[in-house]
């Protein structure tokens, strides 16, 4: 079972990265845009595979993936296919599957694809500048950490 405390941790490793924040969100930024996708049991590798392709940070990539839970998928899904059919022109009609195997969401696969990408999209640029501004924020708090950050912004890149 997943804990309070071990999402804490995670998050505190985030944001105290030896790295750039805009490397940082970048990575988490790709990872929401993929938990977005209806590829559900791909998340992780899709987010891997991203994430060394554009050279992104891993964790926060990987970490970005799992934002969609088990308890925001159906309504995400439901969502995504009916901004999906409104955005392709179709009458609004109702989404009904067994599981969230591919072929029970492959009659809906236009729509839920068209859906997940804009909401993905919309969720993926403000995790950006949510995580940016968090990492900054939690930084301030620490000298080490925030002087690496002023020289990472100043420079425009990470510092080895």
């Amino acid at each position: 079972m997943i804990s309070i405390d071990k999402i804490k941790l995670q998050f505190k490793k985030i944001l105290s990265l030896d790295a750039h924040p805009g490397h940082i969100s970048a990575g988490f930024a790709v990872g929401v845009f993929i938990s977005f996708t209806p590829f559900f049991g791909l998340h992780t590798p899709l987010a891997i595979a991203l994430a060394f392709i554009f050279r992104l940070n891993k964790v926060t990539c990987i970490t970005g993936a799992w934002v969609n839970t088990p308890f925001t998928v159906v309504p995400i899904l439901v969502a995504s296919y009916n901004l999906g059919r409104f955005l392709r022109g179709k009458p609004a009609k109702a989404l009904t599957f067994t599981n969230l195997d591919w072929q029970s969401l492959q009659p809906y696969a236009k729509s839920i694809l068209l859906g997940s990408s804009i909401i993905g999209f919309f969720a993926a640029v403000a995790s950006y500048f949510i995580c940016y501004w968090l990492v900054t924020v939690f930084r301030r708090k620490d000298a080490a950490l925030a002087e690496i950050t002023r020289e990472m912004e100043v420079v425009g890149e990470e510092l080895d």
